[in-house]
């Protein structure tokens, strides 16, 4: 029997973000991308969220490479966390290997990693693949996506995108290759659905320099502004335009200084003789001269902006009359983040100008008249619509069938699931270990559903800790019971309550002890139980109740 291309995505459908898609073919693997997701509401101390790498793992010796489509931490977050545990080589273009070098000298990683810098028109061979590397627009120089070819016929992998006519560097996507390969044949088309919803095409990055054109004229106050550190095109048009009023530019915000050391290094960026300066410079300049560029558009709590709007940053303080401009979309989750920092800089007498004042941002991604125009160059046998969540990939399945499709050629998967194609037919094929592994600090995965549940526990209801002694020859009560609380009631204020508490817990302790004799366990139990009985039926909660014995 003729072996099947499996296509198995381990992170980037049904969620935004941690996207990661494997592709197999007997005894070789490649993996596109190695992104990483950000923490719910209610993961609390979660900092990162990276796909279930066990199946990778576990074909550890069949993998080939892992190929990166650009730079953004939903494309290569996980990464370090992968190559920790595998020896594979990274092939990445030239603005996606000097972040990822960035992240592995952080992880010190980068002595025993292959990264292998390639660029758009490359081929390359891994096993019985070959991958090339096709330019593409999107919000970060030097994305890519892949004409994957294999035993069984041609994958596109778009990658993130969009069809930029005049992007503000780096030249148009290359449609024409798309529409050759489209002629050539194309067996499967996997590709991003983000802004499938949105109607029409997506602006141009260039576009939002006008805006700041009018923004920065005439102004007479600082302007300070937030946006995402890896939109270098971004960045690039803030600077031309500061240098173009006569102001200098200042840097804050750790990811926006690494970016920028990357893309100037690697000449994506040029910025005009001395108009960078450093952010402990700016404090004897006229405010007409200064323009400060900042991390932190989504309100996140570490953040340069938000530590400037609750004036915990070192070198920055808000001024009254200072323009602060939001130069980013709100990414859905992070509304209410945002919405604290803007009432706090308004506190303070700022003027915030966000994208409902004008063009100030641009999407990175393509909507649904580009996708329409991608589906028509290809011409897919199959499509697999991925880099979304379930509405997300239903509309665009929508959309391709209107283009003509069969729905029987058009598969929605989810993580885990194993796609297997033939020349001329494809279906689902089982699944495989995938999900989500919580990093918190320097621990990977050992914050599991139960900790996190915990967790939920505690920060919702608080904790109570019942502490008893007992003498070890007779098993007799010495010290006890005493309670202890957090985060369940302000102590001081409820003494009633903790006497009854004591009360509930000794009779419950004799009584065990008369039934289980000195098995403590039986008697933590029945401590634990009562006093969570008690405490629902007079206060309404349901705090984590440990009981702790100690024989003395």
């Amino acid at each position: 029997m003729a072996e099947k291309l499996k296509i198995i995505s381990l992170g980037g459908l049904n969620e935004i973000g941690k996207n990661m898609t494997v592709y197999e073919y007997g005894g070789d693997m490649i993996v596109v991308d190695a992104g990483m997701g950000f923490p719910d509401d209610d993961m609390y101390g979660i900092d990162v969220v990276i796909p279930d790498f066990t199946y990778l793992i576990k074909n550890r010796d069949k993998i080939r490479g892992v190929f990166i489509t650009h730079g953004h931490e939903d494309h290569i977050g996980s990464l370090p966390y992968l190559l920790r545990e595998l020896n594979v080589p990274v092939y990445a273009t030239r603005m996606s290997a000097g972040l990822i070098q960035l992240k592995l000298e952080e992880h010190h990683l980068l002595g025993k990693t292959k990264l292998i810098t390639c660029e758009a028109g490359e081929t390359v061979k891994a096993g019985r693949f070959s991958v090339e590397f096709i330019h593409v627009n999107h919000s970060i120089a030097d994305a890519v996506a892949f004409a994957i070819k294999t035993p069984v016929g041609l994958c596109l992998h778009t990658g993130d995108f969009k069809i930029d006519a005049t992007p503000v560097s780096g030249g148009m996507i290359d449609l024409a290759r798309l529409g050759q390969l489209g002629k050539e044949g194309v067996l499967a088309m996997l590709c991003d659905s983000t802004n499938v919803e949105q109607s029409g095409f997506t602006k141009s990055e260039r576009s939002v320099g006008a805006s700041f054109d009018a923004l920065f004229r005439g102004c007479e106050e600082r302007i300070i502004i937030a946006t995402f550190a890896s939109n270098v095109d971004r960045i690039q048009q803030i600077v031309s335009v500061a240098a173009r009023y006569g102001r200098k530019v200042a840097i804050t915000g750790r990811s926006m200084e690494n970016a920028i050391k990357v893309s100037t290094e690697l000449g994506y960026m040029s910025i005009p003789a001395g108009t960078l300066v450093d952010i402990n410079q700016i404090k004897g300049l006229p405010k007409n001269k200064v323009c400060i560029v900042t991390t932190g558009s989504q309100g996140e709590t570490m953040s340069a902006m938000t530590r400037m709007a609750f004036n915990t940053h070192r070198q920055v303080e808000i001024q009254a009359g200072d323009r602060v401009i939001f130069s980013a979309s709100a990414i859905p989750g992070n509304e209410n983040a945002i919405g604290n920092v803007v009432n706090e800089l308004y506190r303070k007498g700022a003027e915030v100008v966000n994208e409902r004042a004008g063009a100030l941002h641009v999407s990175g991604h393509a909507c649904a008249d580009e996708l329409k125009i991608i589906h028509a160059l290809v011409k897919p046998r199959f499509f697999i619509p991925v880099h979304g969540e379930q509405r997300m990939l239903k509309v665009h399945a929508k959309l391709a069938q209107e283009m003509g499709m069969d729905p029987r050629n058009i598969v929605i998967s989810d993580i885990g699931k194993v796609i297997e194609l033939s020349h001329n037919a494809v279906r689902m094929g089982g699944v495989v270990p995938a999900g989500r592994v919580f990093v918190d600090g320097y621990g990977v995965g050992d914050v599991g559903a139960v900790v996190l549940r915990d967790r939920k526990h505690l920060a919702e209801d608080g904790m109570i800790v019942v502490v008893a002694s007992v003498s070890a020859e007779d098993g007799g009560l010495l010290s006890g019971p005493d309670i202890i609380t957090r985060g369940f009631v302000y102590v001081k204020e409820s003494e009633g309550l903790m006497e009854e508490l004591k009360t509930v817990a000794l009779e419950a302790m004799e009584r065990s002890v008369r039934a289980n004799g000195r098995d403590w366990t039986a008697v933590k139990g029945d401590m634990k139980n009562d006093i969570s009985g008690y405490l629902f039926k007079k206060t309404r909660r349901n705090p984590m109740i440990l009981p702790v014995i100690m024989e003395v």
